[in-house]
């Protein structure tokens, strides 16, 4: 399967965000930002009425949200892929089929604790499972390497999946997670916080190659 190095964003004003777009866009195609509403986990990103720069790159948005569907129904024509956190549905076919019927595609994300059996019966109407491999909430939280296991159970069960890794990814730990079965790799602060942003991109890509 093909492999990709992606960036993710924490913005807590527009300035930031355009700022962040601005340093990645010439190195990744794919861009993750990073939703968050200070309760689900205990940080704010934006969380004000942002705009998307249009530009040649596919926008993931991770909703690390209490109330994914309302800004769902409000902002998905923002973006192109919608990552919620299973923890957070009330109802998750709902979510699947509104964001299917509005031409979008759709990933589930699961916490550390949340095992890969809670979605067996979503696996064949999703695009990609993003798999947390840290708390989610911060940049430069630190890796749980048991959460290798659950990467390496789902490829198992879904071969042909995008399976999406976020959380502690460095050029220490990225080959962990891409020999147990990952082929998308979010990485936040080891990239946006790199004095020399291609130099980490290419150091990451390096070693997946």
């Amino acid at each position: 399967m093909k492999k990709f190095v992606i960036p993710a964003i924490i913005a807590k004003n527009q300035e930031e965000l355009d700022l962040g777009i601005k340093k990645v866009q010439n190195f990744s195609k794919i861009i993750q930002l990073d939703f968050m509403d200070g309760v689900f986990v205990p940080n704010h990103s934006i969380d004000f009425d942002f705009k998307i720069p249009k530009i040649d790159c596919f926008f993931e948005a991770h909703l690390m949200l209490k109330n994914p569907l309302d800004w769902i129904v409000k902002n998905f024509s923002k973006v192109d892929m919608i990552l919620t956190h299973y923890e957070a549905l009330s109802n998750p076919q709902k979510v699947i089929d509104f964001v299917r019927n509005e031409g979008k595609k759709i990933g589930f994300v699961l916490n550390p604790e949340t095992s890969v059996d809670e979605l067996f019966d979503y696996l064949d109407q999703l695009d990609q499972i993003l798999i947390m491999t840290v708390n989610p909430g911060f940049y430069g939280s630190l890796f749980l390497p048991e959460i290798v296991n659950k990467i390496s159970e789902l490829r198992e069960i879904a071969p042909k999946l995008d399976i999406e890794v976020d959380g502690g990814i460095t050029d220490k730990t990225i080959d962990i997670v891409d020999e147990a079965g990952a082929n998308m790799f979010v990485s936040g602060s080891y990239i946006l916080k790199s004095k020399n942003i291609k130099q980490a991109f290419d150091r990451l890509n390096k070693i997946l190659a």
